[in-house]
Parts: structure tokens; C-alpha cells; sequence
């Protein structure tokens, strides 16, 4: 099975992996999510992770989304996935959006899993645009 694993700071994840569920179907397995709340310690949240992919075998592939580059999160998420040695079978992104996650559940099953980040990361970057209205004024003189 391929997994989609969503990390963050704060409630970021579980708040994406709430929008992913309202889109793409409830209760789906193969979509985990767990974050570093405010005031958890390092080793909380990396057993929090330990959870989070025990269903996860070596035969899987992970493809693990985080908020930022170089942030704890996704940092101890990648030690955890390392440790495990699920490393071989698993992509890495960070900066993850609706667009990026969404994208990454629609297409997991249809793409390989070293191609999605070029298949996917387009179109998380034209999701991050001005969102522009006119602005139509009302005539006063009825």
C-alpha cells in the first residue's frame, strides 16, 4: 500500500487530514497524520510518529508531507521512518498545502512513487496565488 503521512507544528496535520476526509472520502487508511503540539517534548512527539506508521510495513511506500523544510516535525519523522527502515521506500516533502495533499490522494495509486513530487508540486504552487474580486459599486440614485 502506498501511505500519505502528514506532519506539522500545531494542528496543522490533523486540520489538513480533516479537509482531505471532507474531499477525498472518510476513514482512509492509507492517509496518517500526527503533529508536534505546543509545549510536546521531542520525545512525545517521536513516539506519537512510532504510532502513527506501525501499520506501515517494509513491502509499503510512504510518501511523508510536512509543513517546513528542516522543522522538527518532519526532521523526527524521517529519523522515525529511517529507524524503521522504511527510508528506501519513502519520498519527503515539506511545505505541504491542501493543493500538495489533495493532489498526492488522487494520484498515488496512478503514479510511481519517485515521480509524484515532479507530478505534484506544480500544481501546489499555482494553488498559492491572489485571489482578486471586483468590486461592482451599487448605484445610489433608485
Amino acid at each position: 500500500m502506498k501511505y500519505i503521512v502528514l506532519v506539522s507544528h500545531g494542528m496543522m496535520a490533523p486540520g489538513l487530514h480533516n479537509a482531505l476526509s471532507m474531499i477525498v472520502g472518510e476513514n482512509r487508511k492509507d492517509i496518517l497524520s500526527t503533529s508536534l503540539e505546543n509545549g510536546m517534548g521531542a520525545d512525545v512527539y517521536t513516539e506519537n510518529v512510532r504510532k502513527c506508521i506501525s501499520c506501515i510495513t517494509p513491502e509499503d511506500e510512504i510518501l511523508l508531507l510536512g509543513d517546513l523544510i528542516g522543522g522538527s516535525p518532519l526532521t523526527i519523522a524521517s529519523n522515525v521512518i529511517a529507524e524503521a527502515g522504511l527510508l528506501p521506500n519513502t519520498v519527503i516533502i515539506g511545505g505541504m498545502n491542501l493543493p500538495l495533499a489533495l493532489n498526492a490522494a488522487l494520484m498515488k495509486d496512478a503514479v510511481d512513487l519517485k515521480d509524484m513530487p515532479d507530478m505534484m508540486m506544480p500544481e501546489a504552487k499555482d494553488g498559492i496565488a491572489e485571489f482578486k474580486v471586483d468590486v461592482v459599486e451599487e448605484d445610489d440614485d433608485i
